[in-house]
């Protein structure tokens, strides 16, 4: 077993539960890719919770309990972690210049090993360009976040005009915000986005669901925004 020291990338909602990735801060393999994983089940929110009852968010830096690695290609960056016995603990938090340089060091150089080769799992890249939908259903209020984005040089599903699966529990919460208590549709250009978010740049943490309908596709588990935007999630409905 070893502590190690992890950058928080994506917070994001699952069907059974959450899931919680970051980048490793130092050691030998500083900079990859981490996602913690329980032996049997989906994480649950109070595995990533303190002992001071504060939820895990984005941009923390936690010390984690990480047992040993457990690849599930594609999903190579899954580890094993005592989240029983062993808390998270959060140590720093990435804020301002120091957060903005660190999303721009983490890049990814080979986002198509995760789009297209699928022979890894995550990934930080800068689009081009982005669109988004938010759309509640009614009376079924069943929720879907999507974004839409360009990379130079790659072809892939993510230029599609409904975009992808968005599972950012913060970015879930801001769509909710924007529609309001009766909105149904919410569809925004980049430019759009960047002027009611208040946002220059954005980053994507890209991800691979775990097998689905014979496949692993691809959707975005974190949202990074330069400056950052204010949100309050509802981990009740996310």
């Amino acid at each position: 077993m070893a502590m190690r020291e992890v950058a928080v990338m994506a917070m994001t909602h699952m069907r059974s539960g959450i899931c919680m990735a970051g980048l490793l801060t130092e050691g030998a393999d500083k900079s990859g890719w981490v996602r913690p994983v329980k032996e049997r089940d989906s994480l649950r929110l109070g595995d990533m919770t303190d002992a001071a009852g504060r939820v895990v968010e984005m941009y923390d830096i936690v010390t984690l309990e990480l047992s040993k690695a457990r690849p599930d290609p594609p999903h190579v960056e899954d580890w094993l972690a005592d989240l029983i016995y062993h808390r998270p603990v959060v140590t720093g938090r990435l804020e301002g210049t120091a957060r903005t340089q660190f999303l721009q060091s983490h890049l990814d150089p080979s986002p198509q090993q995760v789009l297209v080769d699928h022979s890894r799992s995550l990934c930080l890249v800068q689009p081009t360009d982005l669109w988004a939908l938010f759309v509640r259903g009614i009376p079924s209020q069943q929720y879907q976040a999507r974004l839409g984005f360009t990379l130079t040089g790659i072809s892939a599903e993510t230029a599609d005009s409904r975009g992808i699966p968005v599972t950012d529990l913060r970015w879930r919460a801001l769509g909710r915000q924007w529609l309001g208590e009766s909105g149904t549709e919410l569809r925004l250009t980049g430019t759009q986005l960047r002027e009611r978010a208040g946002v220059e740049t954005f980053f994507l943490a890209l991800g691979l669901s775990r097998t689905f309908e014979g496949g692993h596709w691809p959707m975005v588990v974190g949202v990074h925004a330069v400056p950052d935007y204010n949100v309050t999630i509802n981990y009740r409905t996310p």
